[in-house]
């Protein structure tokens, strides 16, 4: 199996590709590379995470170590994107909060994957 089947990395992959086209497209030039960047750091931080980990995984501790690295950028990623809304750099309501939903989505995911693995290899 590869980390390309994996649900968790197939929904991080689409929201990296989203977030990027909207600090593209939706925001103000100055957010470029400011919180802009940011989101798109910690965004991309949440799939190599979980592909690190993967990497890991015959290795239980190391390969849970990376995908809580994984949900603390998925944290960082929505942080990122109230801090743009709430400052009005992006103006887009249902794209924020279609943006929101599937990090709330993807981070209970990841928790639940979390718990898996606890399970499964004890």
């Amino acid at each position: 199996m590869s980390y390309r089947k994996l649900e968790i990395y197939n929904i991080a992959h689409k929201l990296v590709l989203d977030i990027h086209m909207m600090t593209i497209t939706k925001l103000p030039k100055f957010e470029m590379y400011e919180e802009g960047s940011q989101i798109r750091k910690s965004s991309k931080s949440i799939k190599s995470n979980i592909v690190e980990g993967y990497g890991r995984s015959k290795y239980n501790k190391e390969y849970i170590r990376f995908l809580v690295f994984s949900l603390a950028s998925n944290d960082e990623t929505a942080d990122h994107l109230e801090n743009l809304y709430h400052t009005n750099s992006l103006k887009d309501k249902h794209l924020y909060e279609d943006l929101f939903e599937r990090l709330d989505k993807l981070g209970r995911k990841i928790n639940l994957f979390i718990q898996s693995i606890e399970v499964s290899k004890i």
